[in-house]
């Protein structure tokens, strides 16, 4: 069974000073760096990634995220050769959570976006990556561990708003797409 993250009381207490949650697996990415002096974390995004697109096995996903994905191990890879990205957070479609980068260092998730005129998300957003395409529901599993997820982030940190890559750059991405259920988020 993989393991899940479970909301406990005093949430915010699992997250050590540099913003690692305890009790996930972590697998550190080079792909961070330093926010900018003074900047608060202030939004959560919700994007989805599968790769290739639209396989949620095996480990490509957490290569590319620690830049040790095989770029020929499949043609799509020629399309994104080189790319280095990450998230702080992805939930696989059985429920479990890798934590990639400490909620204190920026990841490189959101690229060229805006949130209400304020540019580069990446400065003040935590960026959490749901297995999945924009063509399929997600699972209740990952639900089950995204929704505890976001609420020990914000009881961390001054949370404004949880929005979706789309909405952070319109014209260029859409995800989480149209079948995630931003209603189970009202909780």
């Amino acid at each position: 069974m993989p393991q899940r993250f479970k909301e406990p009381a005093g949430s915010a207490a699992i997250l050590d000073s540099q913003g690692w949650l305890k009790n996930v697996r972590h697998l550190p990415s080079p792909n961070c760096d330093p926010r900018p002096e003074g900047t608060s974390i202030r939004l959560i995004v919700i994007h989805n990634i599968s790769l290739p697109p639209g396989v949620f096995d095996g480990d490509a996903v957490t290569d590319l995220f620690t830049n040790r994905l095989d770029w020929d191990d499949h043609p799509y890879y020629q399309k994104i050769r080189g790319l280095q990205v990450s998230a702080h957070f992805f939930i696989r479609r059985d429920g479990e959570p890798i934590q990639f980068v400490p909620c204190e260092l920026r990841a490189w998730h959101a690229g060229v976006s805006n949130w209400q005129g304020h540019q580069r998300c990446n400065d003040f957003s935590i960026g959490i990556e749901l297995e999945g395409t924009d063509d399929l529901p997600f699972t209740e599993a990952q639900y089950d561990t995204l929704i505890p997820l976001i609420r020990t982030l914000k009881q961390a940190y001054p949370i404004e708003a949880v929005t979706g890559h789309a909405d952070i750059a319109p014209g260029r991405k859409t995800d989480p797409g149209p079948h995630f259920d931003w209603h189970r988020l009202e909780v």
